[in-house]
């Protein structure tokens, strides 16, 4: 007799871990389950076709949801020595495993060749009740698997009427009555008396592990349809414990696991246990349960890839990272301590020329509005640099941590600093041009039609703008703006050079110019 565990008292994260460790000993259990059918193997088939038809029973049913081939071959041995009993009753009973086998790996069109060649007329009550609660299932997972509007619903109403048939030969008081009555009517809709029969199924004190698995699992699919998603999941948590306790490998209940702790955002579990309902499907040789588990794999491995690529933010070393640090902190110290010395001579031009006041006053708001746009810049940069620091330091460290050096090796191969480059440029640009939104039109201005910058769609500032737009923020030096943009010197001169030649300004008084166009 079975003595489970009740939902009462643990959460839904205590009967996960129980799941998990109950997954860590599943080679254990599946030894023991091994062990007892080499103990069956090693007594020899009898010569009496009596002995020999109860000997592959046995075998047949320790292999039936533990290994689809195994069971196929005794299930073939089964009807061999029905035969030579002349028992037609046995022979039925033979087919009858045969095609339990064969729905179970997912066959549809050989079980039902299977099961139309059985003429149960005349057989006993216990045959004819398998035969048509097998008819039944065949009808449903049929149903399941097409899944669609209209073939769905007719393969379950040809399922009911079978599942009646077997209802009628079921002793009222066994395990397979209860479980098909409450079967039944989830299929037909009637969740209300699914619940109340299935509620009484597991309260029964006698069930075996497999007997708990299956009315589990089936009871979950009633909370899912009305939301009760954490009921559900415990109960396909005891369900997936029982069958891994049994050793079943013809499960569903780690899938449909799976499948809910996706949906729910745990994307580390799902694939755990995804992996296992794949080893389980490959053993058994499921093959509607491979093709479940292909529809759902690529999207949990598709996320796994989403949230890995969303850790990469990362992209540089430590050392790197410092560097660019430091030329950020020198080029934006640089520029507010121009600035800094700006409103130091417009506040002397004040008090010397009262006349200027004005274009002072102007100065010192538009240095202003540099300063604070640009050391929030600064310190906003500054936050996602270390930020992103702390986040590659927690990666790395896991992953040597558990020394998966190929994955350090991979992480460090993802660096890209020639984007991080492009970003922080683009960033530049985003900050200039709300200081100065007019700054382009203005700049197109100084040249005839035909020489005026044309930008691409997704540029907001090209090279030749940026190097005025930086003169116009205060840097004229020109290194300083060759270790900016990452150009020498002399490429940075030809660039200034060029861009006057063609300006309708003259040469000496082009950088004027640019100094006086204005902010907002």
């Amino acid at each position: 007799m079975l003595v489970f565990l009740h939902v009462t008292g643990q959460t839904t994260d205590q009967w996960l871990a129980e799941l998990d460790k109950n997954i860590e000993q599943s080679g254990r259990y599946d030894a023991t389950w091994q062990a007892e059918i080499d103990a069956l193997k090693k007594n020899p088939l009898k010569n009496t076709p009596a002995e020999q038809f109860t000997t592959c029973l046995g075998l047949y049913e320790a292999y039936k949801i533990f290994n689809y081939d195994s069971a196929f071959d005794y299930a073939k041995q089964l009807q061999v020595a029905a035969a030579r009993l002349n028992d037609p009753s046995k022979e039925v009973y033979a087919r009858i495993k045969l095609g339990f086998t064969l729905i179970s790996s997912g066959m549809f069109k050989e079980t039902l060749d299977s099961l139309n060649s059985i003429n149960i007329q005349g057989m006993p009550d216990s045959v004819k009740a398998e035969y048509y609660s097998l008819m039944g299932r065949y009808y449903y997972d049929l149903g399941d698997f097409d899944n669609d509007t209209y073939h769905t619903p007719l393969y379950i109403a040809k399922g009911n009427k079978y599942i009646d048939s077997a209802l009628q030969l079921y002793p009222p008081a066994s395990f397979s009555y209860s479980y098909y009555t409450g079967l039944k009517d989830i299929k037909s809709g009637n969740n209300d008396k699914a619940l109340l029969e299935f509620q009484k199924t597991m309260s029964r004190q006698d069930l075996t592990h497999h007997q708990l698995a299956v009315a589990a699992s089936t009871l979950s699919d009633i909370y899912i349809k009305t939301g009760q998603t954490d009921t559900a999941m415990i109960l396909l948590i005891r369900s997936a414990i029982a069958d891994i306790q049994s050793s079943t490998k013809e499960n569903a209940a780690i899938f449909n696991l799976a499948q809910l702790l996706y949906k729910k955002g745990d994307v580390k579990r799902a694939s755990s246990y995804i992996e296992k309902a794949i080893a389980d499907a490959g053993f058994y040789g499921a093959r509607q349960r491979k093709v479940q588990v292909s529809s759902i794999l690529p999207l949990i491995e598709g996320e796994k890839i989403s949230r890995v690529e969303g850790q990469k933010t990362i992209l540089i070393t430590y050392s790197t990272i410092a560097t660019v640090l430091l030329l950020l902190v020198v080029v934006l110290a640089a520029i507010i301590l121009r600035q800094v010395k700006k409103l130091q001579l417009a506040k002397q031009i004040i008090t010397t020329a009262h006349h200027k006041e004005q274009e002072i006053n102007y100065r010192l708001t538009e240095a202003n509005k540099i300063k604070e746009e640009y050391i929030g810049y600064f310190f906003n940069t500054n936050s996602e640099f270390f930020a992103k620091i702390e986040k590659f330091k927690e990666a790395l460290d896991q992953k040597v941590a558990y020394r998966k050096l190929d994955e350090v090796m991979a992480l460090a191969k993802t660096i890209n600093l020639k984007k991080e480059k492009e970003e922080l440029l683009k960033n530049f640009d985003k900050v200039f041009l709300k200081l100065f939104p007019n700054f382009v039109d203005e700049f197109n201005a100084f040249f005839h039609e035909e020489d005026r910058i044309k930008l691409k769609g997704d540029e907001l500032l090209n090279t030749d703008l940026r190097i005025f737009a930086l003169i116009r923020m205060g840097i004229h030096d020109t290194e300083k703006i060759a270790q900016i943009l990452e150009y020498s010197v002399n490429t940075i001169n030809t660039y200034k050079t060029k861009i006057k030649n063609k300006s309708i300004i003259p040469n000496e008084e082009f950088e004027h110019r640019i100094m006086a166009i204005k902010t907002v």
